[in-house]
This record gives structure tokens, C-alpha cells and sequence, in this order.
């Protein structure tokens, strides 16, 4: 978004409707699964790397027909900020934290700026998708708080 970066990078997923072969679960033990993992304190990152590697799952789509978060909105299983949000967030509390022992690190100011610029986007978003509360802030001093 803010780099000059030209293109796009990374790999696609092969086009694929149905479930591969090898991933033998069933749809009922992958929500248990997902339920289980997501209890024991798992990110949805992290829900979707265990099956990834662990269980053969590629995606979870493939074999629920559901997002890994609407699984989790379906048993009740709440997510308060969205992962990539929270991520923003950590990353702009330890640039705010190397910046009260380098007051003239300037470059890591304007990446600061970036970091935090990125967040009201995403929350003005998440806000008017109802994923966030209408009121909802981002304020530096209560982010220590949420990291």
C-alpha cells in the first residue's frame, strides 16, 4: 500500500472445488477440530497452519464450504479484533516502544506513521462491516494494554 512495489507477488492456489483425496476428515470432526484448536488459544492463522500441516487439510473451504471465522462465529467462539487489525496493532506498539529509546530513529517515525495509518483504514472498515464496535478507537496508550 505504501511501498513502490509493481506487481504481484506469491503463489495461487490451484483451482480445486471438491476436497483433495488424502484429506480423509469429515466435515462434523473438522468444526471439532477447529472448535479445539481455537480453545487452546490458537489464532485463525494458526488454526489454519495445524491443519495445514498436520492434518493434511489444504483449506478448510473445501471441506466445510465455510470460512474458518464463520466457523468459529457459529459455535460461539468470539473473535474481538480481527487478526490482521491485531497484528497492525502489535507492530505499531513495538515501533512506539523502540522509538522511546531512539528519539531520531526518523525513518522508523514515518514507518510508524504508515503502521498507523494502515489501522484507522482497517478500522473504519471493520467498523462499518459491524466486526468492530461503532465506537471503537485506536488510541497508542490502551494498545499496550490489548498486546
Amino acid at each position: 500500500m505504501h511501498s513502490r512495489k509493481g506487481g504481484r507477488s506469491g503463489s495461487v492456489r490451484p483451482l480445486r472445488s471438491s476436497p483433495p483425496n488424502w484429506a480423509s476428515i469429515g466435515e462434523q470432526e473438522l468444526v471439532e477440530l477447529v472448535v479445539k484448536l481455537s480453545k487452546e488459544g490458537n489464532s485463525p492463522s494458526k488454526i489454519g497452519l495445524i491443519l495445514r500441516d498436520q492434518y493434511g487439510i489444504p483449506d478448510i473451504r473445501q471441506v466445510s464450504n465455510k470460512k474458518l471465522t464463520q466457523i468459529l462465529r457459529e459455535n460461539s467462539i468470539p473473535v474481538e479484533i480481527p487478526e490482521d487489525l491485531q497484528n497492525l496493532i502489535k507492530k505499531a506498539v513495538s515501533l512506539r516502544k523502540h522509538l522511546e529509546s531512539h528519539k531520531k530513529d526518523f525513518g522508523n517515525k514515518h514507518g510508524l506513521l504508515l503502521v498507523e495509518s494502515k489501522i484507522r483504514r482497517l478500522v473504519r472498515y471493520y467498523t462499518s462491516e459491524g466486526r468492530l464496535p461503532s465506537g471503537w478507537r485506536y488510541e497508542p496508550e490502551k494498545a499496550k494494554l490489548l498486546v
